[in-house]
């Protein structure tokens, strides 16, 4: 079996429209994560609150290569001067400036936390963690 990459997975239209999400590990395996209604209930609120935010876009369901496949960050927001250096590419070679994760039951922390290194790998400057209730967890980079 040959190993997937993010334009495969794109361009297989089997797998366009499906109702949940997926991401590919680092084996080039596809995992799925399929979203509650309350998950897009908090992830349109994260949308708005991002939005006023000046100097660049929001960006859902924004897909990141990272040191462990291509993952998907629910909510980012990234500046127009890094949404301009990397043009409008999927997956996005670099992380934008903020990569929100929301939490759904099967989550653990542990995950979370595994989750936000990459990005912050990939070159985010803040991930939010976000549970259900909408209380949010922000990780920042190891201070050097």
């Amino acid at each position: 079996m040959s190993t997937l990459k993010w334009a495969d997975v794109l361009a297989d239209p089997s797998l366009q429209n499906l109702p949940f999400k997926i991401e590919l590990n680092r084996w080039g395996r596809i995992e799925m994560s399929p979203a509650s209604n309350q998950h897009g209930i908090v992830q349109s609120d994260y949308v708005a609150e991002l939005r006023k935010r000046r100097g660049g876009k929001v960006i859902t369901e924004c897909s990141i290569q990272t040191t462990d496949g291509v993952r998907v960050a629910d909510v980012a927001w990234i500046s127009a001067a890094r949404l301009k250096a990397l043009g409008v590419v999927t997956p996005l070679p670099r992380a934008p400036e903020i990569c929100v994760e929301i939490m759904s039951p099967s989550n653990t922390w542990a995950e979370m936390h595994m989750k936000a290194s990459y990005y912050l790998e990939a070159g985010a400057e803040q991930v939010w963690v976000v549970a259900l209730d909408g209380k949010r967890t922000i990780i920042d980079p190891p201070k050097a």
